[in-house]
């Protein structure tokens, strides 16, 4: 069999990439220069192959292994891993490092430059905390006006109750003096939006609760770490540090992976937790569902134009050919 170097895959931009794995009982490894899962079957193991140059993120859930020249590859075709629990839930790795990013020092300089020259201002970064509000309300919007599956399961914009959440919220951001008045502003419309979906959904009584158990609250969960998994590869590529967050708390970690998964999450991961609740699907079947939402309406997309917009503050077209690139 050939054998295949990284520098010789073509060169796929991050935000045109197609697949994000999450992988549980596989072994991960290389063979022949491909990445490949192998998994136990009754009477024979099978080989699977990653298309590395088309990946974004492998999430590497119970019961999972990685070999060495496995990750040499995965780090230089530019593929985060991270390790996680059953159904892509809690995220962790050795000391609770939110993901193992492809190391390299040659990073775009200018996106973290343009990020570093409002930060430290905290009126510029409330500002940019309400635009990247803005954009979650715009992408929403934009979903949900032109998914005909949502359309089919009562997710109208024009409902009075989802109108006039985001209606509401449109007109709330701009009198926000402090970030903390902006995050119970925005806590209180994805209450909101929960309510909606789960009336729709026939949940009743529904409360977002991480450690619930209920299906709704699982898929939330297992739906919103392949957002984060979109985010902290936006950030990486792009050059930006996780610590800069513009909504969560200064001393969190990771906090801005969770601003930019923000963008997204309410538009895709929400509607569909309830709706493959109410259906009683099972996690790999809520997740393939969920991926292939998050490819239909690219959201890797949005998530590189939305920071690469507040990054570098101009009236350029961001998106051009190559500029996503490591």
């Amino acid at each position: 069999m050939e054998q295949l170097n990284p520098s010789d895959l073509k060169a796929i931009l991050h935000s045109k990439r197609a697949n994000l794995y999450y992988l549980e009982h596989a072994r991960v490894m290389q063979k022949d220069g491909r990445v490949l899962y192998l998994t136990e079957a009754k009477n024979e193991n099978q080989y699977w192959n990653i298309p590395i140059a088309n990946t974004t993120v492998i999430l590497l859930g119970t019961g999972t292994s990685i070999t060495q020249a496995a990750m040499r590859m995965l780090c230089s075709a530019g593929v985060l891993v991270g390790f996680c629990g059953g159904g892509g839930t809690p995220l962790f790795s050795g000391s609770e490092v939110e993901w193992l990013t492809p190391q390299s020092e040659y990073r775009p300089t200018e996106y973290m430059q343009g990020w570093m020259s409002f930060w430290f201002d905290d009126s510029k970064r409330l500002e940019v905390a309400k635009q990247f509000q803005f954009s979650r309300i715009e992408f929403i919007r934009k979903v949900w006006a032109k998914d005909k599956d949502l359309k089919d399961e009562g997710f109208y914009l024009d409902d009075q109750d989802i109108e006039l959440a985001l209606n509401q919220f449109e007109k709330k951001i701009p009198l926000q003096s402090k970030v903390g008045d902006l995050l119970l502003t925005e806590a209180a419309t994805t209450k909101l939006l929960y309510k909606a979906a789960a009336k729709r959904c026939g949940a009743k009584d529904f409360s977002r609760n991480p450690e619930q158990g209920d299906l709704a609250n699982d898929f939330l969960n297992h739906g919103n770490y392949l957002a984060y998994g979109l985010a902290a590869t936006t950030l990486w590529v792009l050059g930006i540090s996780h610590s800069f967050a513009v909504m969560h708390g200064k001393t969190r970690r990771g906090a801005l992976v969770f601003d930019v998964a923000d963008l997204v999450k309410d538009a895709v991961i929400l509607p569909w937790a309830f709706i493959c609740a109410k259906e009683g699907a099972t996690e790999q079947e809520f997740r393939q569902q969920v991926l292939q939402k998050l490819t239909e309406h690219k959201c890797l997309d949005w998530m590189f134009d939305a920071v690469k917009e507040v990054a570098l503050n101009t009236n350029r077209v961001v998106g051009s050919k190559g500029e996503d690139q490591p």
